[in-house]
């Protein structure tokens, strides 16, 4: 899987940025805009049976049933809210499309600090950078509102691309825009099986970021994992010799 390193794919939520603070938070200032008294924890837990609800019946944001990001996370927002006692359809509907958009404010993303720093790395190395994400069509506008966008040369999401991790055809198709052989590109995310296993299945020098120093994935090689960004530009170095 060796070669000279000429890309960098990213993942980006838990790798680049996190959410500011929970769902059930960001939600429920939502909710006390509109005049309802709600708490975080059970909206919060309202929130996760209606995601993996929806991951499960429309998979991938439902594009091949008709839906596409925005009425899929409306309809899981409108669904955490209906699980919370709140029925007024007005309110919900006006609650998942303000909640939807605040999602792309910086505001609600916290870049991690090794992130710029690693991201600059890689330019000063000669190194291209792309995205593959599963996420919808909102990162291109949140990657800009957190001053990220421009490291990158390309975005693919799960939404544009149809298909989303761990199907390694979404990372065929960032190879097709890189341009290269797998064996040039590296990639970098948290997740082990979306990001490290299916990355590598398909050539590229996966790596995994593990920042809770989690190390229970027998199938991930040593030097193959992260516990920061900090560690990425010796590393790629290493596989740029």
């Amino acid at each position: 899987m060796r070669g000279r390193l000429s890309w960098v794919l990213w993942d980006v939520k838990d790798t680049l940025l996190k959410v500011r603070v929970s769902v059930g938070e960001q939600y429920c200032r939502e909710a006390e805009r509109m005049g309802l008294s709600l708490t975080p924890a059970e909206v919060d837990a309202a929130f996760h049976q209606a995601y993996r609800c929806y991951s499960s019946k429309y998979p991938n944001y439902g594009i091949t049933q008709g839906l596409d990001g925005q009425s899929w996370w409306m309809g899981v927002i409108r669904n955490t809210f209906s699980q919370c006692r709140v029925d007024d359809q007005v309110l919900l509907n006006a609650m998942a499309h303000n909640l939807y958009h605040n999602f792309c404010n910086a505001d609600t993303w916290e870049v991690f600090p090794d992130s710029k720093k690693a991201l600059e790395s890689c330019s000063s190395l000669g190194l291209k950078l792309g995205v593959v994400s599963n996420f919808d069509s909102r990162l291109e506008r949140i990657l800009h509102a957190c001053d990220l966008l421009s490291h990158f040369s390309f975005l693919v999401t799960s939404e544009d691309a149809g298909v989303a991790k761990p199907d390694p055809i979404i990372f065929d198709k960032a190879l097709q825009k890189c341009g290269v052989p797998a064996a040039s590109v590296a990639h970098v995310g948290d997740h082990h099986v979306n990001d490290y296993l299916t990355s590598r299945s398909v050539g590229i020098n996966g790596v995994l970021l593990d920042r809770q120093n989690n190390q229970n994935q027998v199938d991930v090689e040593r030097e193959h994992r992260l516990s920061s960004l900090e560690e990425l530009p010796s590393w790629l170095q290493q596989r740029m010799k």
